[in-house]
């Protein structure tokens, strides 16, 4: 059942807009359930309802026929789906899905219209965060073609660090080969490389993170730049600091 929510949400974006749009926006948010592989919105379909996670991770997914798939957006409690609808469209250009199931934040794409024509400071801070979503994806594209496995595979781990509680992430090696582009035995055995370093350790479904400063040393560099223009646009820090 949905219930209206309270607005101290552990969203940085509902956190970090003004209490005046907050106030706008918060008797149109409803809570709801995110199971893992709830789709947020489908490829070139309409998009109903905007979402804003305050737990779990949420990947954007570029296809190009039914076998050829990539992941080329992540959020979480950082962020929200439906940056169509805050460019003034709402028809969706990719699938977006729970990857790690949680909870969260809905509200009508309609509404959030509304609430945008009225508040131009929150279609503005909105916009930010769709700016950042695309500062994230140019980098994933620039680690795809430059950056070897093991350091794509690092980055992608501090990208879900960064938006779970604690050190254990919940995936697959058969769903990171997905989301990585890559086949599945690639993945294992770069999981391998990083478990033999003391980095990580991994069992049946799940990965813990064991030392996350040697997987931003791993990362090679291309972590790090899009955590900063999320800070620098939003105006709330992402990256987890190293203990």
């Amino acid at each position: 059942m949905h219930q209206t929510v309270n607005p101290l949400s552990r969203n940085l974006l509902l956190r970090g807009m003004s209490s005046e749009d907050l106030r706008l926006i918060a008797p149109d948010l409803e809570s709801i359930e995110l199971e893992r592989r709830f789709v947020l919105k489908r490829r070139r379909a309409p998009i109903d309802h905007v979402y804003f996670p305050t737990f779990g991770i949420a990947s954007s997914v570029a296809y190009a026929g039914r076998d050829r798939r990539l992941e080329v957006g992540l959020f979480g409690w950082d962020g929200m789906s439906g940056g169509e609808v805050v460019m003034g469209d709402n028809r969706a250009v990719h699938e977006c899905f729970m990857q790690i199931a949680g909870y969260g934040h809905r509200i009508s794409s309609e509404s959030l219209c509304e609430a945008m024509d009225v508040s131009p400071t929150l279609r503005l801070f909105l916009l930010r965060f769709v700016l950042s979503q695309q500062v994230q994806t140019e980098h994933t594209a620039l680690a795809n073609a430059q950056a070897q496995l093991e350091e794509r595979l690092c980055r992608w781990l501090l990208m879900c660090h960064d938006r779970v509680d604690g050190d254990v992430l919940e995936l697959t090696h058969e769903f990171i080969s997905t989301m990585l582009g890559v086949r599945r035995a690639g993945v294992t055995l770069a999981i391998h490389m990083l478990e033999g370093r003391g980095l990580i350790q991994a069992e049946r479904g799940r990965i813990r993170v064991i030392d996350r400063e040697g997987l931003e040393a791993g990362a090679g560099g291309i972590y790090g730049k899009p955590e900063a223009e999320f800070e620098r646009l939003v105006g709330i820090s992402l990256t987890r600091s190293t203990p």
